[in-house]
This record gives structure tokens, sequence and C-alpha cells, in this order.
């Protein structure tokens, strides 16, 4: 069934909407879902175009550092924003956004329009900010922020040495 057909009325009657959906959380709530939340609060943001091992490890790692996890996606304009390749994102936003609320990590999840989550950080105001073992701490969007208000930030290093570009280039190639 496509995307745009219409869910058949007795299957849609017969079967609720999946409890992660209510993870999904617009920017404009986001303050809001937060105060909600288990504190230390836990914030990272990225694409997460084609989930792989290294972005689940890195999601579960960042959520062990505090109470809850919040993450932040790159809308699909500013995913294209990031030079990632023309044909990228390759999954839509509400798709991303699905998929990375159905994991048991992540508390709540949104998007920003924006080139970087920043006003977004200093809206939510979170303990610990994190990001991938290509940041240094310093170089992290927000990290002033957050250590100003008496947070800290991580970078997580890689355990599995695996990105979305490398494995579309796979693909591609077979």
């Amino acid at each position: 069934m496509s995307a745009s057909t219409p869910a058949h009325p007795v299957l849609k009657a017969q079967y609720a909407a999946p409890s992660f959906e209510q993870k999904i959380v617009t920017p404009a709530h986001a303050a809001e879902r937060v105060r909600a939340l288990a504190q230390p609060l836990v914030f990272t943001n990225g694409v997460f175009d084609v989930l792989h091992r290294g972005h689940v490890t890195y999601l579960s790692q960042a959520r062990a550092l505090g109470a809850s996890l919040f993450v932040a996606l790159n809308s699909d304009a500013s995913t294209r924003r990031l030079n990632k390749g023309a044909d990228r994102p390759i999954n839509r936003l509400e798709d991303r956004l699905a998929v990375i609320a159905s994991l048991a990590a992540v508390d709540a999840v949104t998007w920003f329009e924006e080139d970087t989550p920043l006003a977004l950080i200093r809206a939510l105001r979170p303990g610990v900010l994190v990001k991938g073992g290509d940041w240094q701490p310093g170089a992290i969007v927000g990290a002033a922020d957050v250590q100003g208000w008496g947070g800290t930030v991580h970078s997580i290093p890689f355990l599995h040495q695996k990105s979305t570009t490398a494995l579309l280039e796979a693909i591609r190639k077979n």
C-alpha cells in the first residue's frame, strides 16, 4: 500500500497507531515535551537517513549518559544543504522521524529547518549534549551554551566504522 493510498477502513479500525509515534513532537512543542521527560536530558542531532549499526550503537550510548534522550533531525531541506549528495536524504523526514522514534533508547524526536540545531538546544537547555566521534567537543554546535548552564558535552567514539554515505556507495557499486 502506498503512502497516498488510504488505509482500508476495517484495517484502520482494527489496528491502533504504533505507540512510538507519540514520541514524535513538533519543534513548537519540543520544550513542553522536555519538561515531562526525566532529567538530565541528553540531546543529540543528525540526519539519521539510512539507519545502521553505528547509529543505533551511538544512540544507545548517548542515552546512557542521562535519564532521557531527545533527538533532533535535520529536515529534508537542511539535509540537502549539508552537501551529502544530490539524492539525500534517501528517506523523507516523516519516515526518519518514525524510525528514530521506534528505538527504545529514544524518548522524543523532533526536527529543525535551520542549518544547525542551536535555537532548539537553547530552547530545550539539555544537561548533556552529544555528537559522534568525528566531532571535537568544543566544535559541537551549542557546546558553549550547554557548558555555560552547567551541562556537559561529549563526543562518543565510533565503535563501528559505519556511515550512510559509505553504505550508499557500496550499494551503488553493486
